[in-house]
């Protein structure tokens, strides 16, 4: 069926007015916009999915949103035959997404299913922990994570907390897809719903204290800034703060605001520092200690701290969970909490400084896929054989113990802080502990390269990228040799000196390669499941003696990324 073809579907009367007037229009201009409308399916991946908003197959909208709600009710009726089903519903600060979450919640209730919908917005980690809480059968949030303001979201989780993975995920997926434009039962029923608000938010806040605090020392000396970038947090992460003892905390204002313009930022991704510059200039003025910012459904955070020259510098998502997880294990050591049947999660993308954690404190460290819902599953697996400490990945994400299984800023910052605190009351910064941990450990060192490509022709570059990569793996990088290459797809792993393929079966198949290199270097290519582009996370690494040794290494590790870009032709 051609695109156009396609299009003319949406003129039928199942759709309402305005989107057959939207469509039509696109028609009539011949709009290069019709083709990406409609060109395929707008893809309800493994844990939901993320589109720009607008008319057409390939668009977030009443339909889409529609018959993925329809496909969902219709299993999870199949699953829980006989049983009330209760479904939690969040939504971020997107445009539409307050009235797609109700939209969600009519199609839900006019299959039966009870609603438990939030008034306003609230963070996705808190979606999370309330599907548990409130026992429910499963919980959507209506989110684009830290994408553009053109795009919205819908995840799904199951009744474990986390985001669906096998066998739900592909069995739900199958329903959507069996859906027609015109079974989808629009017509809600709103006895079936209740309707949650700020006591949700006491509750929420009081585990993440219980979860993510340890000590309570030099809580009233550190000077805070923290900003949610126009997203969510503005509802619970200052009063979770404050119930937990810090005193001086500053906001920033103007991106305390909601918006799903994010007006003062042109990404709202704490990853970038451009994201926290407002933030950093407030730093400058209160002297503060640490900068915090979270992306617009709260589940990432951004972290700053005073480097060795004094000035705030954003820490990568590694460093970060490096700072964080040793803490917590070094914690958990004190108190002999530690027994030989506890595991900390990361994944394949993120730092092998996790592996090199969790032997020294005598825990596992289990991987999975890219993504805070394979975590979820290693938890769920792991239930009465083995306790989950923490967990984290590159992309700024971590949460701490088990009360929210999905990565959660609200839990991470208390612990951050609290890591400050400590920090300042014994005469060094938070800095300063990172670089005693690279001591013990090792130095590790990370970059990463995103290559935007949007469109259906960006779409087909990006498979062309990853298949050269896979034909032709490069032999050399930053002047060692490549000796192994995982293949998530192929699910093989070959040595290069060996000349000996292995089979890798304990992780599921995805379209990922990881190269090591003979002193340790590592490349993760990966096309990113949310939004148009490739990614390729580079690893170094070294050994560290001292701060001024540090300050040395680490331009050779940066020069050293460098190298490894220009062997990869990324520039």
């Amino acid at each position: 069926m051609t695109t156009l073809e396609k299009a003319k579907l949406w003129l039928s009367d199942t759709f309402d007015k305005e989107i057959r007037d939207a469509v039509q229009t696109l028609i009539d201009s011949n709009s290069p916009d019709l083709e990406d409308s409609f060109y395929r399916e707008l893809e309800f991946g493994t844990g939901g999915m993320r589109g720009v908003m607008g008319v057409g197959t390939n668009r977030l909208n009443k339909y889409t949103l529609g018959q993925a709600t329809q496909g969902l009710a219709n299993y999870m009726l199949q699953q829980f035959k006989g049983e009330e089903i209760k479904v939690a519903i969040a939504y971020d600060v997107r445009h539409n997404s307050k009235e797609f979450g109700k939209l969600v919640a009519d199609v839900l209730t006019a299959n039966g299913i009870k609603v438990l919908l939030f008034k306003d917005h609230r963070p996705t980690p808190e979606l999370s922990f309330t599907v548990r809480d409130k026992k429910c059968n499963g919980g959507i949030v209506l989110t684009a994570s830290h994408n553009p303001p053109e795009y919205n979201g819908y995840k799904v989780y199951w009744n474990d907390g986390a985001q669906i993975v096998p066998p739900h995920d592909e069995a739900i997926i199958n329903e959507v897809y069996s859906v027609k434009f015109e079974e989808i039962k629009f017509n809600g029923n709103d006895d079936l719903i209740e309707w949650i608000g700020e006591e949700q938010d006491d509750v929420y806040i009081d585990a993440c204290i219980e979860n993510s605090t340890y000590q309570n020392v030099g809580k009233e000396n550190l000077n805070i800034v923290f900003t949610s970038i126009h997203g969510t947090t503005y509802t619970t992460v200052p009063k979770a703060l404050e119930k937990a003892g810090f005193k001086k905390i500053d906001l920033v204002k103007e991106q305390m605001i909601p918006s799903g313009n994010f007006t003062t930022v042109e990404s709202p991704n704490p990853e970038e520092p451009a994201a926290l510059e407002m933030a950093m200039d407030l730093a400058r003025i209160t002297n503060a200690d640490i900068v915090i910012g979270t992306d617009p459904d709260g589940d990432r955070l951004g972290i700053a701290v005073r480097n060795l020259d004094g000035e705030m510098q954003l820490l990568n998502g590694n460093q970060t969970n490096t700072i964080l997880t040793y803490y917590i294990l070094n914690e958990w050591r004190k108190q002999d909490r530690i027994t030989g049947k506890e595991f900390i999660g990361s994944t394949i993308v993120t730092s092998d400084i996790f592996f090199d954690i969790a032997q020294k404190f005598g825990v596992d460290c289990k991987v999975g896929l890219t993504g805070f819902k394979w975590i979820g599953k290693m938890i769920r697996e792991a239930e009465g054989k083995e306790k989950f400490i923490c967990g984290g990945e590159e992309s700024f994400g971590f949460m701490t113990g088990d009360f929210v299984r999905d990565k959660d800023s609200c839990g991470s910052i208390l612990v951050a802080c609290e890591i400050a605190a400590w920090c300042k009351a014994n005469g060094r910064t938070m800095y300063q502990y990172m670089i005693e941990i690279y001591e013990d450990l090792g130095m590790y060192y990370e970059g990463l390269v995103n290559i935007v490509r949007k469109g259906k022709e960006g779409a087909e570059e990006i498979q062309n990228m990853m298949k050269n990569f896979r034909e032709n793996p490069p032999k050399e990088l930053a002047g060692s040799l490549v000796e192994q290459v995982k293949d998530f797809k192929e699910q093989t792993s070959f040595s290069v000196s060996k000349n000996e393929t292995k089979v890798m079966n304990d992780i599921p198949k995805s379209n990922v390669l990881i190269y090591y290199t003979q002193d340790g270097t590592k490349v993760c290519v990966r096309p990113s499941g949310t939004e148009p582009k490739i990614k390729f996370y580079i690893s170094v690494k070294d050994t560290v003696t001292s701060e001024a040794d540090f300050k040395d290494k680490l331009k050779s590790l940066e020069a050293k990324i460098e190298d490894v870009r220009k062997d990869l032709k990324l520039d």
